[in-house]
C-alpha cells in the first residue's frame, strides 16, 4: 500500500522536532505534556461520531494521529521506539489475537464469541506479563482509562472474585453512606479540602458501583447528563433573547425562572 501522505506527515513533525530549524513550541513538548492533549483530541473525535459527522471525523481522528505520531518522533529521539515499531507491534497484537482468522479460520464464530477470545487471550498475556510483577490482582493497569470508567473496571475485578456487594440497594446505601460522611467533612466553617476531595472520591467511587450494579455505564451517563444540562442552558439563553432579557443583567432568581421554563418546555416536548 503506498501511502506518500503519512510518509509526508512523519517527515513534517520530524521538521517540527528538529532542534536546530524546528517550532520551539514542539520541541518544549514530551510525553507528560502531551497527555493532556491526546485525552482532549480522543474525546473530540468522540463528539464527531455523535454527531455523525465524516467531515469532523476525518479531521478529528487526523489529530489524534498527530499525537501518536509525536509521541513516536519523540521516542525514537532517544531510541526507544518509532512509528515503524509501533505498527509492528500492533500488528503481531493483531494477528495473535484474531486466531479465527489468521491462524485456523473459523467462520462459526460470531462478534460476541469473538469478543470472548479477543478478552481470554488478552488475559493470558497479562497474567504472563504480571506473573513476572506482581502477586497482586488488581494493579495499576487498571487506571488506564477516564477515573469513572476505572472505577467500574476495578469493581467488575472484585465482582469476578466475589469481593462484592450482593445487590444495587446495598450500594445505594454505601452511596448513602459517604454522602453522609462528605457532608460531615462540608460542616466546619472552613473545610479541611483534602479530606473533603478525599470523601468525595469515596462517593464518587460508590456511584460508580451503583451504575455497575445497575447496568448503567456511569461515563455515558455523565456525558449524557453535561448534554442535557448543555441543551437547557441554550434553551435558556434563547428564551432570554426572546423577552430582550440580558444574561450578565439577572441575578440568581431570574436567571433560575428562565431556567425552570427551558426545563419545562423540553418535558412538555418529551410527552
Amino acid at each position: 500500500m503506498n501511502m506518500p501522505n503519512m510518509t509526508k506527515l512523519v517527515n513534517v513533525i520530524r521538521a517540527l522536532r528538529d532542534p536546530v530549524d524546528g517550532c520551539p513550541w514542539d520541541l518544549k513538548q514530551n510525553h507528560q505534556t502531551l497527555l493532556k492533549y491526546l485525552i482532549e483530541e480522543s474525546y473530540e473525535f468522540m463528539q464527531a461520531v455523535e454527531n455523525n459527522s465524516d467531515k469532523e471525523m476525518e479531521e478529528e481522528i487526523g489529530d489524534v494521529l498527530l499525537q501518536v505520531v509525536l509521541h513516536a518522533q519523540i521516542a525514537s529521539e532517544r531510541k526507544a521506539y518509532d512509528l515503524e515499531s509501533v505498527a509492528h507491534q500492533l500488528t503481531e497484537k493483531m494477528i495473535r489475537r484474531h486466531p479465527h482468522v489468521f491462524e485456523k479460520k473459523d467462520s462459526t464464530l460470531n462478534a460476541e464469541d469473538v469478543l470472548r477470545n479477543w478478552a481470554s487471550i488478552k488475559e493470558e498475556e497479562k497474567a504472563k506479563d504480571d506473573a513476572k510483577k506482581t502477586h497482586h490482582r488488581i494493579t495499576a493497569n487498571y487506571l488506564n482509562m477516564p477515573a469513572l470508567s476505572s472505577s467500574v473496571k476495578i469493581g467488575k475485578k472484585t465482582n469476578d472474585i466475589k469481593f462484592d456487594w450482593d445487590s444495587y440497594s446495598q450500594v445505594a446505601y454505601k452511596v448513602e453512606e459517604e454522602w453522609q460522611e462528605l457532608k460531615e467533612e462540608l460542616s466546619p466553617t472552613t473545610p479541611n479540602k483534602q479530606r473533603v476531595k478525599e470523601e468525595l472520591g469515596d462517593l464518587l467511587f460508590s456511584m460508580a458501583q451503583l451504575a455497575r450494579h445497575l447496568d448503567i455505564d456511569p461515563e455515558d451517563a455523565l456525558r449524557d447528563a453535561n448534554k442535557k444540562f448543555i441543551r437547557r442552558f441554550n434553551q435558556m439563553e434563547d428564551l432570554m433573547l426572546e423577552k430582550g432579557a440580558i444574561l450578565e443583567n439577572m441575578n440568581q432568581t431570574q436567571m433560575d425562572e428562565y431556567w425552570n421554563l427551558a426545563k419545562h418546555l423540553e418535558k412538555t416536548k418529551m410527552k
